[in-house]
């Protein structure tokens, strides 16, 4: 079929009773987009040729993204995440911030509800044999360099076989297993006493690896910890770091690596007095440093929805 047509005045006025555009009523700011994104809909059909077919195996795919719970798995698999990331970015820029630690991908994996604890965190709940005990911390600063007390860091990872409390297939960890919340001392320092994590891959047989596959990309990330840091004079900051040397640092399916965020890891002794499972253990200081509120608002709250559980 190579008929055209898009620009006929049928399919525009169905487009515009399709998302009520001309009505009174309804949310206007939802009408506008819906219009935008089915005309762009449309307009692939007619320009791309898609078959009635490829139409409803599109729809039968969003029924198993639905079902499989991957929408934000999938969100983070083609960009979508990193993009938002990106205009984050050139806004920043043009309002002329800059100097703080950079932003990255939250993912869809965070759990709210963790226990925060003053300084320090021990947040390796469950036994994990294959994984070794690593220590993170640092200083959250200012932009003026200046030390943040009572900022709350928020840290969540997975464990050595990739998967993340709450979300783990297998049901051998706790529900805050490897998460955490410290509230910053006075000199702005934070401390997880943790273990290993490594990266993990999209669930096999899922909408999300069922795309990729059809694309011939991989769905795997690089060994990585999240964190959310927030003060009430400053903005929230969502990120993460890779860890070094992991192979896929340059090569994950997310899009969620930049330079600065690859901390170096080093080898220390001493964990058995620290409470971790061993005396050789892992070291990675990481600081943050926090960009200042912008017309006294936070504008990097993002909303959306977020597993909760109750530790």
């Amino acid at each position: 079929m190579s008929a055209k047509v898009f620009d006929t005045e049928e399919v525009q006025g169905l487009l515009k009773a399709a998302a009520n555009f001309d009505g009174k009523d309804g949310n206007a700011r939802f009408k506008q987009i819906l219009n935008r994104l089915l005309g762009n809909l449309f307009k692939a059909i007619d320009d791309l040729d898609i078959t009635p077919d490829e139409v409803w195996a599109g729809v039968n795919y969003l029924n198993k993204l639905g079902q499989d719970g991957e929408a934000a798995l999938l969100a983070a698999g083609l960009g979508l995440e990193k993009y938002l990331d990106i205009r984050m970015d050139a806004a920043d820029k043009a309002a002329g911030l800059d100097g703080g630690t950079p932003r990255t991908i939250e993912g869809p994996l965070y759990v709210a509800g963790a226990p925060v604890r003053e300084g320090i965190s021990k947040i390796d709940i469950n036994p994990d044999a294959d994984a070794g005990p690593l220590v993170i911390h640092g200083t959250v600063t200012g932009t003026d360099g200046k030390p943040v007390v009572g900022a709350v860091v928020e840290c969540w990872h997975a464990n050595s076989k990739g998967f993340y409390s709450h979300f783990d297939p297998t049901g051998a960890q706790a529900d805050f297993n490897l998460r955490g919340a410290v509230r910053t001392d006075t000199n702005g320092k934070y401390e997880f006493r943790t273990l290993m994590p490594v990266g993990y891959g999209c669930p096999a047989q899922g909408a999300t690896q069922q795309l990729l596959n059809e694309i011939a990309r991989h769905g795997n990330r690089p060994a990585h910890v999240h964190f959310f840091v927030t003060s009430g004079s400053h903005r929230k900051l969502t990120t993460q770091f890779n860890i070094e040397g992991d192979p896929l640092i340059w090569d994950d399916f997310a899009y969620a690596t930049r330079e600065e965020l690859i901390p170096p890891v080093t080898e220390k002794t001493g964990g058995a007095a620290l409470g971790l499972k061993a005396d050789a253990y892992k070291d990675i200081e990481f600081n943050f440093t926090l960009t200042p509120l912008l017309q006294g608002k936070d504008n990097q709250l993002v909303h959306r929805r977020r597993a909760t559980a109750a530790a």
